[in-house]
């Protein structure tokens, strides 16, 4: 059998385009043989200030593209009160617990609908600890890790990996040769999988051997 194709999401759990892509990514890929690794691009990592909602930038953003994509999309969305908006290193050190205990996807799902729709604050710790045991992690063991940075060299390492990608906005979304920047269409990203699927499947025929009596 053909291995997973592999699709590197990066994205910040601040960004409402990365929770917008949601959706596309679900019916991209439903039926497909991949493996989705959400990885981390803190947008203002600390300690550069990050935005205010009462300030001007965001409620401009929001009302000319998230707002309408949003309901092109179907997604319900509101811009946060949280100010200024929370640090995610925490967060995405969570998301690493997550992952070691098979609920990265679902954690990162979560993180999206807790910020977004439920306004709250993604770099307060207990908020995250109550998360994660929405989603069935050990809370009081979920906390000791961040409380003791337990994940910390592995955030960082993911992201020196998307230095390497030369990553400069979210969300961005990796398959084979082929780079997405923004939300995806459905079409675009299930081509991008089928051509990387085709590409895998004609490395594997030549990486095989026959003998003289044949294959």
């Amino acid at each position: 059998m053909t291995d997973k194709v592999k699709i590197k999401i990066f994205s910040d759990y601040v960004c409402p385009f990365c929770m917008l892509a949601e959706g596309p990514i679900e019916e991209a890929t439903k039926d497909l043989y991949v493996d989705i690794e959400w990885m981390p691009f803190e947008l203002r990592p600390h300690p550069h200030p990050t935005l205010r909602p009462e300030d001007e930038y965001l409620p401009a953003i929001w009302a000319r593209a998230v707002y309408p994509m949003a309901r092109q999309l179907g997604v319900d969305i509101t811009l946060p009160t949280v100010s200024p908006q929370p640090y995610t290193h925490l967060a995405f050190e969570g998301y690493q617990y997550a992952a070691a205990h098979d609920k990265g996807t679902e954690y990162t799902h979560r993180m999206f609908r807790a910020f977004f729709q439920e306004d709250q604050d993604l770099g307060d710790p207990a908020v995250l600890e109550s998360l994660a045991s929405e989603i069935g992690l050990d809370g009081p063991d979920f906390r000791k890790a961040l409380d003791n940075r337990t994940y910390q060299a592995k955030h960082e390492e993911a992201l020196r990996e998307a230095q390497a990608h030369q990553i400069q906005s979210v969300p961005t979304i990796v398959v084979g040769n082929t780079r997405i920047e923004g939300v995806p269409t459905p079409f675009e990203l299930r081509k991008a999988i089928l051509d990387t699927q085709a590409e895998q499947q004609v490395a594997a025929a030549f990486g095989g051997s026959c003998s003289i009596d044949g294959c």
